[in-house]
């Protein structure tokens, strides 16, 4: 992909039946700007990034973030921060698809 470029992230989901369909749509020295696609049922497990910071934005669809054990409920437009170190997933918990545009940043 060529960049600077408007990027519409349901155009670049990858949809799969089996696990959470990943792709990256920008990625430099200092940003990580990817898309995590989620069918009903699937969901990615907790985890943490050590010296960097997580910001998930739901693109379309509903679920669960999942946040140091914590459910919190999330819908279309919802945003989230999993600062550096702090588990942090998501759950498809609806009955449609889930797609979520992640950003990654070395913390402070």
């Amino acid at each position: 992909m060529d960049h600077p470029s408007v990027i519409r992230p349901s155009d670049h989901a990858r949809w799969q039946p089996d696990r959470m369909g990943k792709s990256t749509l920008f990625q430099s020295e200092r940003l990580l700007v990817g898309l995590n696609a989620f069918e009903p049922g699937q969901a990615h497990a907790l985890h943490a990034h050590e010296g960097m910071d997580k910001v998930y934005t739901v693109v379309e669809g509903e679920g669960h973030f999942l946040l140091e054990g914590r459910e919190l409920p999330m819908r279309a437009g919802d945003l989230l921060v999993a600062p550096s170190g702090v588990p942090h997933g998501v759950r498809n918990s609806g009955r449609a698809r889930l797609l979520v545009l992640v950003m990654l940043a070395p913390a402070p």
